[in-house]
């Protein structure tokens, strides 16, 4: 294989890995304030998409009206999860909020095909244009767009977490929640926020990859499970290793296809089930030894 085909087979898997990455986020980000894994992240990712279509075809908005009113729309679609499915359970077992879950994903997705129906709705890219090459490989416009969005969304979570008081609040959920509830930590605002953030990056994901594949009602579920692997394979709770799990997991995925492109959608699960096995701490999360 020659060197620009295997330049090209790195774009197209840092391009899905970036994907990934964002959904790995919203993962981690609940997990961390709630110690439950959101089956419902990829519908966040679906409506992204699905929003910013009715907004630019429907409403008549342009473009760049019709995304940042899609994320925004999707982060109150968080909000409104959080406030009527999770909170109420909110002190039930892990395991009755993961079934909660799994029923809400069930639910956006009937919901988002009786309000814009089962075909696949195509969005056009942010900047129209030919691929721009690169060392004999093409790269597309809107794959920079989406490495773009991975790059602010890791500065901004860094910001929040490291620079302010919600960000250290939501640290300290992450490390023990009883205990940052007596310590006065507000942990219902923070699960909340959570939520939030959770669906602005599955939203963000989901406008800037519809340009390239289009979206419908049913592809929540089978992202869902490439960011959850991603999460996994990164180590879940942690945002940096989360977004490195997603980027490594769109290599291993691109890295397969010379040999058979049919294995591409099980490389996910070989990874999930390869990881949890044999480091369910993830690749780059140390494992906590207990003292003695």
């Amino acid at each position: 294989m020659e060197n620009a085909e295997l330049l090209q087979l790195a774009i197209a898997g840092l391009k899905n890995g970036s994907i990934y990455a964002l959904l790995a986020l919203g993962f981690t980000i609940v997990y961390a304030a709630t110690n439950v894994i959101n089956f419902a992240q990829g519908e966040f990712f679906m409506l992204g998409g699905m929003f910013a279509v009715f907004a630019f075809k429907t409403l008549g908005l342009p473009l760049i009206a019709a995304v940042p009113l899609a994320v925004v729309a999707v982060t109150g679609v968080g909000v409104l999860f959080e406030v009527l499915a999770i909170r109420p359970r909110r002190d039930g077992d892990q395991m009755s909020l993961v079934i909660i879950t799994v029923g809400g994903s069930l639910v956006l997705s009937s919901l988002a095909r009786h309000l814009f129906g089962s075909d696949a709705l195509p969005l056009p890219e942010f900047t129209p244009g030919p691929s721009l090459a690169f060392a004999g490989a093409a790269i597309e416009r809107q794959t920079l767009w989406i490495w773009g969005l991975v790059l602010i969304a890791v500065v901004a979570l860094t910001m929040l977490y490291s620079r302010t008081r919600l960000g250290r609040a939501m640290r300290a959920c992450m490390q023990n929640r009883e205990a940052a509830r007596l310590m006065g930590i507000d942990t219902g605002r923070v699960v909340m926020i959570s939520f939030a953030l959770a669906a602005m990056l599955g939203a963000l994901a989901g406008v800037a990859v519809t340009p390239l594949t289009s979206t419908r009602f049913d592809i929540g579920a089978g992202i869902a499970v490439k960011g959850f692997a991603a999460a996994i394979l990164g180590g879940l709770g942690n945002p940096i290793a989360a977004v490195a799990g997603g980027l490594l997991l769109g290599l291993i995925e691109q890295a397969v296809i010379p040999f058979s492109s049919t294995l591409k959608d099980v490389v996910a699960i070989v990874v999930l089930l390869s990881v949890l096995f044999v480091r369910p701490q993830g690749l780059f999360i140390r494992e906590r030894k207990e003292k003695t």
